[in-house]
């Protein structure tokens, strides 16, 4: 078992101080321009997954979003690696992305960092080394994150990946299953909600 109250961990992105939470169970994934804001772990978002990618049935959320603005930068939140790093062209997914492994109380887990932009995939190696704070990427352009507002897609995963991917949505029928793969990523960011 992982004790997250032991541990202080470095902020992902550095929020301001006010920041809107926002509902996307009623609608879609669109802010105003440079806007800060949070997406919910565990919502189900019916209207907001519409790309071929999610199957009409995908439609539940098991990381967090943060929207800013483009280049808004991403940090590790504690020393670690870097696991995976890649592309996913798909129109609806992460984009950009990288994934880094870390070991809390003794057990590895696994962070994503979905929608960024192309210049945080360069220059990146599988087991490079990084240190809490490091930065990890950049928010990306709709051009090059997957076709979203400017954000990050923040994932826990006690799962390793076989690749540069994990689901960030699941099905209703998947949601039990995935919550206990997937920790709600608060353990990490703190109560930002």
């Amino acid at each position: 078992m992982i004790d997250w109250e032991d541990y202080k961990f470095h902020p992902v992105v550095y929020l301001p101080d006010e920041y809107k939470v926002l509902d996307l169970t009623q609608g879609s994934w669109k802010f105003e321009k440079d806007m800060y804001c949070i997406g919910k772990y565990d919502e189900v978002r019916p209207n907001v997954y519409t790309t071929k990618l999610f199957e009409g049935i995908r439609n539940v959320h098991i990381g967090i979003d943060i929207g800013g603005p483009v280049g808004t930068p991403c940090m590790a939140f504690m020393n670690g690696k870097i696991s995976h790093f890649g592309y996913n062209p798909d129109d609806g997914d992460y984009g950009n992305v990288v994934i880094t492994e870390h070991t809390i109380s003794g057990i590895k887990i696994w962070a994503l960092y979905g929608h960024l932009d192309n210049k945080s995939i360069i220059a990146k190696f599988k087991n490079q080394k990084i240190k809490a704070g490091e930065i990890i990427g950049y928010f990306g352009k709709e051009d090059e994150n997957g076709g979203w507002e400017p954000h990050l897609h923040f994932q826990l995963s006690l799962v390793q990946p076989d690749t540069h991917d994990l689901p960030g949505v699941v099905s209703l029928d998947d949601r039990d299953k995935a919550l206990q793969i997937y920790p709600d990523p608060r353990l990490v960011l703190g109560p930002i909600y």
